[in-house]
């Protein structure tokens, strides 16, 4: 069976699958809608997160940035992974243990005030919209090389699957489908791992073929990469080139970050009770564990086998998925010495973006040869690496096929989340709690459903016009989660004297100051986007760290010259923080 058949019936079959769970599962209630009724199993919900938490940036995304950051990219792996367990411990037990919906739902009653509601749901919209732009620029990559569709029309497409098991199913609906999106990720993730594995090393464990020899050539892996590269003018794989400081900022802003994120956070209000959180949180992180011990060797072996297959390879003899990823854009050939032969060399290929419009347009013009480059005359967009490798591996098509299906579920089962946590924020907090008390049930729920109706709009529009590489944007979302809502959260459990005044301070001045940040040096100055220009050489993936510093400090001052949490707030504390 041709390969695009094998495509178009693995991903319709998933599909199938995930808009059937979500109607038989529809939420009928707005407690279904937000929490699933809370009464979700703690091993499911440990899977569900996984699926959440997996999204478009580690299935796609990471492994093409450690493939072409080699040891910097490690930062993304540490962070992503170690925040879990900053999460289990010191927020999940805690936040279930509250028993509302939503984190500015704990905010605003913890800090007994609107303002702090408010403030809380901005900070929400601002993460969640970034994170999510991400997600939907996944699913248009997934679609546009799978499906042979525009990248724009791939968008459309995903924000159509979302709003069925989204808008309809609730949380409810969202947790059993994010199941069964997590056993097709993963399983996608693993078994074109492990034949490359295999085929390179001999062993079939990805995580042990990273160390192992290369089959018949007496050298290690890693050892013939760093050769590989260094004879072609790039850095050595496993060298880094940032500054401890960076890499230590990146790394806490990530690890923060994850336990800052609401659509993370609001999982753990799904299990009946406080233990299971914390249980919950423990099985999340095996799940997780399986992709992210092992994307370090795929990332190796797509770099390796990437480099060996394109360089000093006539055009004309390129296979066929060179031209069919080519044909979007993703991948450019310039021929700068009008040879006919791929010089792959450590330089940029072209200057300015290739064009991802459509396909006459991705098929012509996509940029023009940069001279300063050197001898490189390969443009590959990183995000690509992950979907890519089982092609350029010339793998099976049914390996190809189910690679697309896991790329779409990752990047489905987190776009999901968040368009519920931006609905739940609007329709809960902004709505319920603060312009309309006294809404009924019925209307709350048919405001959350259009609230994430216009939320899949707002991303779609962030999808077709992205603001960088998948797992940069996401990192960016991690930088204003660690500023904005992770210290008010651990505060409002550990500190009986934060105040109202302190958390709204706080939480403003971390989140302007890490979003100007960003803006600054990747949008309004891109030209000082360096070390010597950024602040003590932090670079924007890691600024949130600072902006978290800041707003302790701020929220801190600030409730030391104001009046202290009235009485009630401390017994809230004590019944959140004392095991019953």
């Amino acid at each position: 069976m041709a390969t695009q058949t094998l495509i178009y019936i693995f991903v319709g079959l998933s599909f199938a699958l995930y808009i059937g769970i979500a109607l038989w599962s529809r939420a009928k209630s707005t407690s279904e809608f937000y929490v699933a009724g809370g009464g979700v199993h703690p091993v499911v919900n440990g899977m569900a997160t996984a699926a959440d938490w997996m999204s478009a940036a580690s299935f796609l995304s990471m492994a093409g940035l450690i493939a072409f950051l080699g040891y910097d990219g490690s930062v993304y792996l540490m962070g992503w992974t170690g925040g879990y367990v900053l999460l289990a411990l010191l927020l999940a037990p805690y936040l279930r243990k509250f028993g509302q919906f939503t984190v500015p739902d704990f905010i605003g009653t913890r800090y007994y005030s609107r303002t702090a509601r408010v403030v809380a749901v901005v900070c929400l919209i601002f993460v969640s919209f970034t994170y999510i732009a991400g997600q939907m620029r996944g699913v248009g990559i997934v679609f546009s090389r799978f499906l042979d569709v525009p990248i724009d029309l791939g968008v459309i497409i995903g924000m159509g699957i979302v709003f069925i098991y989204a808008v309809l199913g609730g949380m409810k609906g969202i947790t059993y489908t994010q199941v069964a999106q997590y056993c097709v990720l993963i399983f996608a993730y693993l078994v074109p791992a492990i034949f490359i594995s295999f085929m390179v090393t001999g062993n079939p464990v990805p995580q042990l073929g990273l160390g192992s020899e290369v089959t018949g050539e007496g050298v290690f892996m890693l050892q013939k990469l760093n050769a590989t590269l260094t004879d072609l003018g790039f850095a050595e794989y496993t060298s880094g080139t940032k500054s401890t400081l960076d890499v230590f900022c990146i790394t806490a802003a990530l690890m923060v970050g994850t336990a800052g994120l609401p659509h993370v956070i609001v999982r753990f209000f799904t299990v009946p009770k406080a233990s299971d959180a914390r249980i919950s949180a423990g099985w999340a992180l095996v799940f997780i564990a399986l992709l992210y011990t092992t994307a370090p060797a795929v990332s190796a072996f797509a770099r390796l086998t990437f480099t060996e297959a394109v360089n000093e390879t006539a055009y004309t003899d390129l296979p066929a998925w060179f031209s069919n990823w080519e044909a979007n854009g993703l991948i450019a050939f310039a021929d700068k010495n009008d040879d006919g032969v791929v010089q792959y060399r450590a330089g940029e290929a072209l200057e300015g973006a290739p064009v991802y419009m459509d396909q006459a347009g991705a098929s012509g013009e996509r940029g023009v040869a940069n001279p300063s480059a050197g001898e490189n005359e390969v443009f590959v967009d990183q995000d690509i690496m992950v979907l890519a490798l089982p092609e350029i591996a010339q793998l099976p098509g049914w390996v190809i096929a189910l690679v697309a299906a896991g790329g779409l579920a990752a990047a489905l089962s987190t776009a999901a989340g968040l368009l519920l946590v931006i609905s739940t924020a609007v329709s809960h907090d902004l709505l319920k709690k603060t312009f309309r008390p006294d809404i009924s049930d019925r209307g709350e729920l048919r405001a959350a459903r259009l609230a994430a109706t216009a939320a899949i709009l707002v991303a779609g529009l962030l999808g077709i016009y992205p603001p960088g590489w998948v797992a940069q944007v996401v990192a960016f979302a991690f930088g204003l989660a660690a500023a904005s809502l992770f210290p008010a959260i651990l505060m409002g459990i550990f500190s009986r004297r934060m105040n109202r005044e302190g958390a709204i301070a706080g939480m403003v001045t971390g989140l302007v100051f890490t979003f100007a940040y960003i803006v600054w040096f990747k949008f309004a100055a891109p030209e000082t986007n360096d070390a010597a220009h950024w602040l003590f050489g932090i670079s924007p993936e890691g600024i949130g760290v600072v902006g978290m510093v800041l707003n302790f400090a701020i929220a801190v001052a600030v409730a030391r010259m104001t009046a202290p949490p009235p009485e009630e707030v401390d017994l809230l504390v004590d019944r959140i923080r004392v095991p019953e």
